[in-house]
């Protein structure tokens, strides 16, 4: 089946999104799960970071569980929360960290397949900014673009921050999306860095206009910059719902799971030959390169790793004034129940 969101360039899917949503009419009850009908909202369809989506897609998986999945695209993964929240989708395909967050709002979500266990997210420097800004130290007086306020990149970012001993207050974060946008910024000189993924990264350092700051596009580094594994890409619904919809949640996970491990037994180049030919926007070897850069940041299992939530929490913690004095129940951010019955 092929997504209504994603045709060709981010505007004309996002575009496409917000018409859906509109026509849907912002049902908050999010029924679905009704013969296999579900929508699942992406932080950005086109993003490496959240490949395993459309891949699970273009492989027949979602088909093959009898599933009618339907992916919508937004620009940035807080807006893709926002619509979970209004009941406009079932599940979504962001990071994990936002079920913290929403969690101390009195929202209960949770991860119910982990796709990755470290962010897969990079902060680079324009050329121009670069003999100003080495590291984390010298965001101070900086703007650094994000995908969207209330974003992962914006939590990331405030992390580096703050564990380098610069106040969130010192520096400007800048809404610019990903992909073209986030380029033209980079250009513009709007920004003078920020933190984006692939292809996003590949497209930047091919031009010659950036280069990578801090690299979480692996496990390593990870634990380099955060002090653990991250977990991030994942799919995560409203407890409520997984709960009332097992059967139709498991065969979710049967079908991610599935494409992970087919992702682990395939080069890049078979992973972007099976991508919409559109999302190579640097061409394909680019686009291949952009992959292999990525693939490290995936599990093979969807099983979150055992000490991945609690990095995630001290993470948030060390900058979120809302999170920094509340009582997170980590068991209920995520579930290994369908992940590792799908294994």
């Amino acid at each position: 089946m092929r997504s209504c969101a994603k045709f060709s360039a981010a505007a004309v899917a996002a575009a496409l999104a917000l018409t859906t949503l509109t026509a849907c009419g912002g049902d908050s009850s999010a029924s679905g799960g009704e013969n296999g009908n579900v929508k699942i909202m992406v932080g950005g369809l086109d993003k490496v970071i959240y490949m395993p989506a459309m891949l699970t897609q273009r492989l027949g998986y979602f088909k093959a569980e009898g599933l009618k999945v339907q992916l919508l695209t937004e620009p940035a993964g807080v807006q893709a929360t926002t619509s979970l929240v209004a009941g406009d989708v079932q599940g979504v395909v962001g990071f994990y960290d936002h079920t913290l967050d929403l969690q101390v709002k009195g929202k209960q979500v949770e991860s119910v397949v982990q796709l990755a266990q470290a962010p897969g997210e990079v902060e680079v420097v324009s050329n121009k900014a670069a003999g100003e800004m080495a590291s984390p130290k010298d965001f101070k007086g900086k703007k650094l673009g994000v995908t969207g306020l209330g974003s992962s990149t914006d939590f990331l970012t405030k992390y580096l921050a703050v564990d380098s001993g610069v106040k969130t207050s010192e520096f400007t974060p800048v809404a610019v999306g990903a992909g073209q946008t986030f380029i033209s910024a980079l250009k513009q000189g709007s920004i003078q860095g920020g933190m984006t993924t692939d292809p996003t990264v590949a497209q930047i350092v091919d031009q010659k206009i950036g280069k990578v700051l801090i690299d979480m596009r692996t496990p390593e580094g990870s634990k380099q910059a955060l002090g653990g594994l991250y977990p991030s890409s994942s799919l995560y619904m409203n407890t409520d719902w997984v709960n009332g919809h097992k059967d139709t949640v498991q065969k979710l996970a049967n079908a991610f799971v599935k494409t992970l491990k087919w992702m682990s037994a395939h080069s890049a180049e078979d992973i972007a030959a099976k991508m919409p030919g559109d999302y190579a926007q640097g061409g394909a070897k680019l686009y291949a390169e952009a992959i292999k850069s990525t693939l490290p940041m995936f599990t093979k299992d969807g099983v979150m790793p055992a000490a991945g939530p609690a990095t995630v929490e001290r993470v948030l913690k060390a900058f979120n004034p809302n999170l920094k004095n509340a009582t997170v129940d980590l068991k209920k951010t995520y579930t290994t129940e369908f992940a590792k019955k799908a294994g």
